[in-house]
């Protein structure tokens, strides 16, 4: 819940900033904001918000039974997303999906990685990926290691902070990670795509990432940067399963598998992405999560 309602705050206080700063020009008396002194303090008052919300402090979270490669790896967390998406492909040509999708696969991938990147070149990397490169080949050559590639579950880790004397151009290894993870100054994050056959033989496939601060020093500075990357990083995710399905079913179709009815006019068809804890817009309880249920049309 205080991952929720500090996401909630920046988010509230974003929007807020955004409409004093138009205000100032012309006030948006349609909102309320009759004045320049109101849009001023309309300002004020959402940076405030922001604030209190980049630093609303983040819970521990713990699994409580490890049942995957993700929760061997990564048992503690304080921030996490988690996305879920159905695929009309055999397990087997999802795997081969995941490992080959590019940055260039992935809808708006490389126009949020730039904003995220302030536009600065840097070498290359998942934030600089190539073009035409398998977007994991690049990242765990880079600054990421694999903690486990079957084609049940996929995790990748890296240290997102860490403390300056370790601080080194090359991804850590699979020791070093877990040995980090008892140490002060970083922030472990792990990435997992998982992939589930359903009983009609198409496959659900769900990535979550979880991020471990390792002290409360760590995990303030990190929790700032999280909540303000939050909207973008999710979007990522989900567009990353959506590079993930079209490749996927662009062999062919599912054999024995009933396709969806196709679109007539009058009606939509929809992907539902759970975020755990995602933008506080649509609030439902499922599973016995509070979270939030996007619909996307296809």
């Amino acid at each position: 819940m205080l991952n929720l309602f500090a996401v909630a705050l920046v988010d509230v206080g974003i929007v807020g900033i955004l409409v004093g700063v138009v205000s100032i020009v012309k006030p948006l008396r349609f909102l309320g904001v009759r004045s320049r002194w109101t849009a001023v303090a309309v300002i004020a008052f959402s940076v405030v918000l922001i604030v209190a919300g980049m630093f609303t402090p983040a819970p521990l979270q713990q699994t409580p039974q490890a049942r995957s490669d993700l929760d061997r790896a990564m048992p503690e967390w304080q921030f996490d997303e988690h996305h879920s998406l159905t695929i009309l492909a055999t397990p087997e040509r999802v795997y081969r999906a995941i490992k080959d999708v590019t940055a260039d696969d992935i809808l708006l991938f490389q126009t949020l990685i730039w904003i995220r990147r302030f536009g600065r070149p840097l070498p290359e990397g998942i934030l600089n990926a190539p073009k035409n490169q398998p977007l994991l080949d690049v990242a765990t050559r880079t600054s990421f290691v694999w903690l486990a590639d079957t084609p049940k579950e996929i995790v990748v880790a890296t240290a997102v902070v860490a403390p300056r004397e370790v601080r080194r151009a090359r991804a850590p290894t699979s020791d070093e990670f877990r040995a980090a993870q008892h140490r002060d100054g970083f922030a472990l994050a792990t990435m997992n795509f998982a992939v589930i056959q359903r009983d009609d033989g198409a496959c659900d496939v769900t990535t979550e990432t979880r991020v471990f601060a390792t002290d409360a020093r760590t995990s303030r500075a990190f929790g700032a940067y999280w909540r303000v990357i939050y909207p973008g990083s999710s979007l990522i995710r989900y567009m990353w399963l959506r590079a993930i399905r079209k490749r996927a079913e662009a062999s062919g179709p599912l054999e024995n598998h009933s396709s969806p009815p196709r679109r007539t006019r009058g009606t939509r068809s929809y992907d539902t992405v759970y975020l755990k804890f995602g933008p506080p817009i649509l609030r439902v309880l499922r599973g016995g999560e509070l979270g939030t249920v996007i619909s996307q049309p296809r």
